[in-house]
């Protein structure tokens, strides 16, 4: 792990870091050569946050001390963060037992923390100190190869050097695991380790070898690693690991997205906080994601967590609004057939979504008095006149109820839309069928009304038309 000297602007104030347990207890005194300040802070890592804990206050000797006689400190990689600039170091809180030590630096290098009273800070110290000198002596052959202007000879001395630097980092980190495997350290390593996938020499086909490696490291990225281990959940590390299984070894699609997220819950306890901490975290990433189609995401989140009673932490309101939030969305998603609409004309002629013969057809939710709408006009009718003879066709619906129906039509004749299927409905059930929240609001239909897009802005509909086509005609469809 390379240690940090940060800047931290997120700080929480969470009291709950604490644990519950009254016959436990922690004192972590500090002592910071040129520190004056009044207070010193104690913070930790939460996912991809951090919160504080507690702070301490300058001692007449100059010491800082965090104690607490009512509850012990969850374990993890805590921050003790100076004023007032949040610089700060890192230290490891481990067991029950081992929360009762003394850390003695200066401000003048907070990475030379010199430990008493804690084996797991030593090792931490110790690894920490090994790697600045690793990479402190790894810092001219950087130089060097940052040079474009540099002798290729000394270029490749260079990079034998760091690979030769590189090595000794790989070793000393193999042997701290062998030697102390238990310890808090060892973990953080393993953590911050990549898996390497196999070379698959016997493939000589480029393409194919590198499918073969990022399916190798999908299925192999937790190898070795305990994510119930209590210590990683207040870690940088946790997170991190996760979120790259999920976000960056997948394709960005919502089916593929959901099987990974529950590849990583099936790993954990369900009653750890981890499993809590991720399952609401994706949770809420889905519900507010901007790509169009992770509603499907939220939705499986919601059927496979809440709705079944996993989620024993989120209240009975809290999961009923979230449960109905779903069944909304549900039948809207991508690749679902949209819901049929019976609609009038605008010479007072029933005619339903579904009679609709087109290749594709673009729903499309207006109102006259919306300037958004307005906005959008000007590109719905250039889409129109260069896809119309591709058999695409706009379904137009008004969603004005029936005292303020007539305005529709006159703003029709206004804009010279006719030639779109023009429709209102005076009950305005659609609001309900479609989740009409605000307007303009467009689906993109197949010849078979299924959903294939939705949420558009009318300026992306021709691109995002485009792709549609040039996959249909890949896919023979």
């Amino acid at each position: 792990m390379k240690f940090r000297l940060l800047t931290l602007f997120s700080f929480v104030l969470l009291a709950a870091g604490l644990s519950a347990q009254e016959s436990d207890a922690y004192r972590i005194e500090v002592n910071i050569d040129g520190y004056e300040e009044d207070i010193l802070t104690l913070g930790y890592y939460m996912m991809d946050k951090q919160y504080i804990v507690d702070t301490a206050y300058r001692e007449q000797d100059g010491a800082y001390v965090f104690s607490s006689d009512t509850g012990s400190l969850n374990p993890g990689i805590y921050l003790v963060v100076l004023s007032p600039d949040n610089n700060y170091f890192e230290v490891l809180v481990n067991s029950d037992e081992d929360q009762n030590f003394t850390l003695n630096t200066s401000t003048a290098d907070l990475a030379d923390v010199r430990v008493e009273g804690d084996r797991q800070n030593e090792l931490f110290y110790e690894y920490l100190t090994f790697i600045r000198q690793k990479q402190e002596a790894s810092a001219p052959f950087r130089q060097t190869l940052s040079d474009s202007t540099a002798n290729p000879a000394l270029a490749a001395e260079a990079k034998d050097k760091l690979m030769t630097i590189d090595q000794e980092v790989k070793q000393y980190q193999q042997d701290l695991i062998e030697r102390e495997p238990e310890a808090f350290v060892s973990t953080i390593i393993q953590f911050n380790q990549s898996p390497e996938p196999p070379d698959f020499a016997e493939v000589t086909d480029g393409e194919e070898k590198q499918r073969l490696q990022w399916r190798w490291l999908q299925a192999h990225y937790f190898d070795g690693l305990d994510l119930n281990d209590p210590r990683v959940v207040r870690t940088p590390f946790l997170f991190s690991r996760v979120n790259y299984f999920v976000n960056s070894l997948q394709v960005r699609h919502p089916d593929t997205l959901a099987a990974a997220i529950d590849q990583v819950m099936d790993r954990l306890d369900p009653q750890s906080e981890a499993y809590r901490m991720l399952v609401v975290h994706y949770t809420n990433e889905a519900a507010t994601s901007k790509l169009v189609g992770m509603d499907a995401l939220y939705v499986h989140m919601v059927d496979n967590y809440y709705r079944n009673g996993k989620a024993y932490w989120a209240d009975d309101e809290q999961v009923a609004k979230m449960v109905d939030n779903a069944d909304r969305l549900q039948p809207l998603l991508i690749g679902k057939q949209a819901p049929d609409l019976k609609m009038t004309r605008r010479d007072g002629t029933p005619i339903n979504l579904y009679d609709v013969d087109a290749e594709y057809t673009v729903l499309y939710f207006w109102r006259y008095d919306c300037p958004a709408c307005k906005k959008s006009t000007p590109h719905m009718k250039e889409f129109y006149e260069k896809y119309a003879d591709a058999g695409v066709k706009i379904f137009s619906v008004c969603t004005k109820g029936a005292d303020e129906i007539g305005n529709c039509w006159d703003y029709v004749d206004e804009q010279g839309t006719g030639d779109w299927i023009q429709v209102a409905d005076p009950y305005q059930r659609f609001y309900k069928s479609y989740d009409i929240q605000s307007t303009p609001s467009i689906f993109l239909l197949d010849k078979d009304k299924n959903i294939v897009s939705k949420r558009i802005g009318a300026d992306q509909l021709a691109e995002v038309m485009e792709g549609v086509m040039q996959q249909a005609n890949a896919t023979g469809k």
